[in-house]
């Protein structure tokens, strides 16, 4: 008894034209090996006639539907984090401005929400000599579904001397 192969058993070979048998066996490539699972769908695809081309006819549409969602995705975290990273520096320099308008006598909270980002929330505490400016704001991500993040700076500045006292 011969053993054929799935592909023979569904898609015999063509009757060859003399009347010859077609031959049983493994499917040989040219230089008489066996040829692997790329070759036996070439060789399925010519006995029903068609190219290999008409295979592949529609591939690039199913690999972009794919990876077309998971590069929105990487994109939408990227221009998030380069958001998150501008605003946590203009974080840093209300607090900074803060801290030293404090330090010379003025009030540090309104001269951190004047250079403070958009809805951000400028804390300012004074230890002895020691000023400390923290300013807060929450970061705009882009995309609905995703979580809130909020990014903090802080500065610290020393108190003056002869100035009239720090304000907070």
């Amino acid at each position: 008894m011969i053993r054929r192969r799935w592909a023979d058993r569904w898609f015999p070979a063509p009757a060859h034209p003399l009347g010859v048998p077609a031959e049983a066996g493994p499917i040989r490539g040219a230089a008489g090996i066996r040829a692997g699972a790329v070759g036996r769908a070439l060789v399925r695809l010519l006995r029903r006639g068609r190219s290999w081309a008409a295979c592949e006819r529609g591939s690039f549409t199913a690999e972009l539907a794919a990876g077309l969602p998971a590069l929105m995705l990487l994109l939408v975290a990227g221009l998030t984090a380069v958001n998150a990273v501008g605003t946590r520096v203009g974080c840093v320099d209300a607090a900074r401005e803060a801290a030293l308008a404090a330090a010379r006598g003025e009030s540090g909270e309104v001269a951190g929400q004047r250079y403070a980002p958009d809805g951000a929330e400028v804390s300012v505490t004074v230890a002895g000599d020691r000023v400390t400016a923290t300013v807060r704001a929450p970061v705009r991500t882009f995309g609905a579904l995703l979580p809130r993040l909020s990014v903090s700076g802080q500065a610290a500045a020393a108190v003056e001397p002869g100035a009239p006292g720090p304000v907070p």
